[in-house]
């Protein structure tokens, strides 16, 4: 499985380059543990098309603004059979040890409006809802967020059909011969904050790409 984000999941935040490289680091995340107990990951800095080939799934976890090629060459992707698990955060609460315009911090705001319209979707966000973290249960969970975007249905691009569920927070597609499964928020991920609340979501989310 592939993993692509700007959040501290397979790495922590603020670790030097030798930590890095020490791939059995004891500041491997909870999220990072629980993955590997089910895949092979394997980090991605892009997402073109030598990235993920031969990959049969990914995960894409608030990830930077994406290149014209990388949103070409993940729609061809999925559409060729390839399966993602999308975390798109209008508002990323997760508390960050670097300053806003950091580079190594976490995107604050997830910018993936092409790949999204792509697939027949918007992402939208009401900043007149609660601070407090909250959970919004859907058909099979429970998923705690916090100040959560929530998906539109706009016109379905090429061969992609996608239905909505938990008020809207998950958005379920179709997409060719593939399936994304997108999550308008990241909370569950706060690797600072594991919660058998948060490995369950986690776990059903990764069940609906099985």
């Amino acid at each position: 499985m592939g993993l692509f984000t700007s959040l501290p999941i397979y790495w922590a935040e603020g670790q030097d380059i030798a930590a890095m490289l020490e791939s059995n680091s004891r500041d491997s995340s909870w999220v990072r543990s629980m993955l590997e107990e089910r895949f092979e990951l394997a980090p991605l800095d892009t997402l073109e098309s030598e990235a993920l080939e031969g990959l049969d799934q990914a995960i894409i976890a608030q990830p930077r603004a994406l290149a014209p090629s990388e949103n070409v060459a993940l729609d061809e992707w999925v559409r060729g059979g390839g399966k993602a698990l999308v975390f798109a955060d209008p508002f990323l609460t997760q508390h960050s040890e670097f300053a806003l315009g950091d580079p190594r911090r976490p995107f604050d705001v997830v910018l993936i409006s092409p790949i999204l319209a792509r697939w027949g979707l918007s992402l939208e966000f009401d900043d007149t809802q609660s601070q407090d973290e909250r959970v919004i249960v859907g058909p099979d969970g429970d998923f705690p967020v916090q100040l959560a975007g929530r998906f539109a249905l706009g016109e379905e691009g090429e061969d992609a059909r996608c239905s909505l569920s938990a008020d809207a927070l998950i958005a379920d597609c179709a997409i060719g011969a593939g399936q994304v499964v997108l999550i308008a928020d990241a909370a569950m991920l706060d690797t600072e904050n594991c919660t058998s609340q948060r490995k369950a979501a986690l776990s059903d989310l990764l069940n609906r790409l099985d």
